[in-house]
């Protein structure tokens, strides 16, 4: 039976902080919330309304960290770029999710407490009832993990407290690493047995949770709990409770590691079961290309709507606004109002997809990427990926397929149903110098860096001088190829390059992206042909292609921490190309955008309000804030 009261988490008139606020909750609301099937499923759907809107640019991953770059105090405002800009504080705490996703997990407890009770809800099926307290138990481990993602360890709220809960009880502190991924796990396993294996009402129930969701995440969250910034990391030896108790375990265990592989493997298995295939275009009744084909293969494997690679896509999180921000005009008619262009990846990122071969521009013996700004004429041979005759920078030569599915820029093609033909020839090209249709002169609307995303961008948008279309696509939480490369990612750290199934699935994903296998590209093509024979060196090759395959689908800004590598990444300088020019000469000049700094190991974990750690006496602050 549900108590008077409950843990609230909400924000409140007095503060903002008091997540552990006990107040009265409206027993008459609640009671009849529960009493019939209708009411009962529309307080389940609220659980799913606090899953945070990824496929937006308030997806802490997109601007939180290095990957896009925005103009400052443009027409598009999201407070995760003042985290990108340093300016993270004790007294701004920028996207704190701390109150709204406990929140959530108070409502899933409301929610767990009345509909395991068997005397409410009584025109449910047991089945209906089964599932109902799988999706609210697989919420509460998420909302969880949001919080361990960000804070690091957090108190772990399992029921909710009665009014009647002593001042010494409101104060709860913070549970170690382990006992949250534990807890966490333990909840993910009991919501997968109560979830079906897949969706069959597609026209209701597309977007509720499934059976592969539930063990994808799981993976996700032990790989996260095996990796260097959780896994016997130093930094957070002396990281304690008022208590004395060790928030962090200071030894690292192999066994996280093997833990996160046995997961992964089992998540991977049943996604397959479920029909999850990494996504191919399907055929269509235009004149394209093999390499334009190709293109689409790897766009749409994000765009497409409910396609057969996304394992859990959020309907409601959809992404007009995203694609509008991405988007520049592709001809003099288009208003930059319709096609804002705003989301400027800088130019490491061009940097770090491989070249044509399938190896880091760094290390291919038979290329040479020593200057990118060296100025190149495109070839007929190019024409799909570059418009011919064009004079654009020697960095946008002979790159892998990702590379062109994934960025635009000065001179290069941009392939979309509305297409000037019904073919890929005489397409539409980007022309971004400062004088031309794509160029930085609107007010609010321009680009800082020369590149622009067109993986988001879904072929299907269509755009002319009265106004633009974009079709809408619920934003992939976790696709098969990012579950594939987790598995890749932990049987290397447990096993190493011997095990079986050390590149089968890294296999997978570069076949589908039209490169050739690992060993065969490092071979054949490399400098440092036995790179991927060691550990450290398959960790490399297996991190880099994390980077470009979820490239712009907010994974990045996550794996650089858990990885321990953010503040290599996050301490260089943001550059692009100069958007000011007006020829060639002029615009492939490259130009630095913004300093950024990373302080480590302050900056890994978000700081707790001042006012929160003055309400709670046990909570500690973060380290370094």
């Amino acid at each position: 039976m549900i108590t008077v009261s409950m843990m609230t988490v909400m924000l409140s008139s007095q503060s903002c902080d008091s997540y552990l606020d006990v107040v009265p909750d409206n027993v008459s609301t609640i009671e009849h919330a529960f009493k019939l099937r209708n009411e009962a499923e529309k307080y389940l759907f609220t659980l799913y309304n606090y899953l945070p809107r990824d496929g937006s640019v308030n997806n802490l991953g997109m601007l939180a960290g290095d990957e896009i770059w925005i103009p400052y105090q443009t027409s598009i405002y999201s407070d995760a770029f003042e985290i990108a800009r340093g300016n993270q504080s004790v007294s701004n705490t920028y996207r704190s999710s701390w109150g709204g996703m406990y929140q959530a997990i108070r409502h899933c407890n409301i929610f767990l407490e009345n509909v395991s009770d068997l005397t409410k809800v009584r025109d449910i099926t047991d089945m209906e009832r089964r599932r109902w307290i799988g999706e609210a138990e697989f919420l509460k481990a998420y909302y969880h993990f949001l919080l361990l993602r960000m804070y690091g360890p957090v108190p772990l709220i399992k029921t909710n407290l009665d009014i009647d809960a002593t001042k010494e009880e409101v104060a709860v502190p913070r549970n170690s690493v382990d006992e949250c991924v534990d807890y966490i796990v333990e909840l993910l396993d009991a919501s997968a047995d109560k979830l079906p294996l897949l969706i069959t009402d597609r026209t209701l129930e597309l977007g509720r949770l499934t059976r592969p969701i539930a063990k994808a995440i799981k993976a996700k969250v032990l790989v996260t709990a095996a990796s260097p910034l959780y896994n016997g990391n130093p930094d957070y030896a002396g990281y304690q409770n008022k208590d004395g108790k060790a928030l962090f375990n200071p030894t690292f265990e192999i066994a996280k590691w093997e833990r996160a592989a046995v997961a992964a493997k089992e998540a991977i298995l049943l996604a397959e079961e479920a029909g999850h295939i990494l996504f191919k275009m399907p055929p269509t009744s235009f004149s394209l290309s093999d390499t334009t084909i190709l293109q689409l293969d790897l766009r749409q494997a994000v765009c497409e709507r409910w396609n057969s690679e996304h394992i859990w896509a959020n309907p409601n999180s959809t992404t007009a606004d995203l694609q509008l921000q991405a988007m520049p005009p592709l001809h003099l008619d288009h208003n930059h109002n319709n096609a804002r262009k705003i989301l400027s990846p800088p130019l490491k990122i061009a940097r770090q997809f491989y070249t044509r071969n399938g190896v880091p521009i760094n290390e291919d013996k038979t290329l040479s990427f020593t200057d990118d700004a060296q100025l190149r004429r495109a070839t007929h041979q190019e024409r799909f990926y570059i418009e011919e005759g064009f004079e654009t920078a020697r960095l946008h030569f002979d790159r892998e397929p990702r590379f062109y599915s994934s960025l635009a820029f000065d001179g290069s093609t941009w392939y979309k149903y509305d297409s000037p033909s019904n073919s890929d020839e005489n397409t539409f090209i980007v022309r971004s110098k400062r004088t031309d249709y794509a160029g930085s002169t609107h007010a609010f609307h321009f680009n800082v860096t020369g590149y622009f995303i067109k993986k988001l961008v879904d072929w299907n948008q269509s755009m002319s001088s009265s106004g633009a279309s974009y079709r809408t696509y619920p934003w992939p939480q976790i696709r098969l190829a990012d579950l594939y490369l987790l598995y890749t990612e932990a049987v290397n750290e447990a096993y190493g390059p011997d095990h079986a199934d050390a590149f089968i699935y890294i296999d997978k994903v570069r076949e589908r992206a039209g490169l050739k296998s690992v060993e065969e590209s490092w071979t054949d093509y490399s400098s440092n042909p036995s790179k991927f024979t060691s550990k450290d060196g398959l960790r490399e090759i297996i991190r880099q292609e994390r980077l470009i395959e979820l490239a712009f689908e907010g994974h990045r800004f996550w794996d650089i921490r858990r990885w321990k590598k953010a503040a290599e990444y996050m301490n260089a300088a943001i550059t692009g190309w100069n958007m000011q020019g007006e020829d060639a000469i002029s615009y492939y000049q490259i130009n630095t955008v913004y300093q950024q700094r990373f302080i480590t190991p302050r900056d890994y974990f978000w700081p707790l309000s001042e006012n929160a750690v003055i309400q709670n006496k046990n909570l500690v602050q973060s380290p370094g804030w």
